[in-house]
């Protein structure tokens, strides 16, 4: 079994001026093989968006993609809800 940490990460992007309101999701699951899967889902709030799911074969590949995303989506301007 794999030993990948169940992670969430729920953030928000809004801005009024811009008519910008948009979320932003990254979680991390096992998959029934052994390997580790990154679930990204994104999109306008109140709509429901779009889904990316990437496999990994180690856990710790599938922790720094969401790290990584996680940092750069917050250089962008998302932030906790």
């Amino acid at each position: 079994m794999s030993n990948a940490k169940i992670g969430l990460v729920h953030l928000r992007r809004i801005n009024p001026a811009l008519n910008m309101r948009r979320y932003y999701t990254l979680s991390i699951q096992p998959t029934l093989f052994g390997g580790t899967s990154l679930v990204r889902h994104w999109g306008r709030i109140g709509t429901s968006g779009q889904s990316l799911i990437e496999t990994f074969d180690a856990a710790e590949d599938a922790d720094g993609a969401l790290a990584r995303l996680e940092r750069s989506k917050r250089c962008r301007g998302y932030v906790d809800p």
